[in-house]
């Protein structure tokens, strides 16, 4: 996946602007990005701190983890249950 050219503090910087008042069009411009881009950070980070961002990113990845381990669990699982029904 592509890395973003922004951090999360500059788009929460950028969502705090917005907030304040700022057109969308005129934050577009000012920060080279597109609106599509914005509203899909509003979608994604909206009402979020950088605290919070920083929270989501660790529960990101440590569920990323535990899928991991259900999937590798489960393959276990499996495997043993093809073995066990050839005997």
């Amino acid at each position: 996946m592509k890395k973003s050219r922004y951090s999360e503090a500059q788009i929460v910087a950028v969502l705090k602007e917005a907030e304040n008042g700022v057109p969308v069009s005129e934050l577009c411009r000012t920060h080279g990005m597109s609106s599509a881009a914005f509203y899909q950070w509003r979608s994604k980070y909206g009402g979020m701190d950088a605290s919070l961002i920083s929270e989501m990113k660790q529960l990101q990845a440590e569920n990323a983890r535990l899928k991991r381990m259900y999937a590798d669990i489960a393959m276990q699982n499996e495997l043993v249950k093809e073995a066990l029904a050839k005997k």
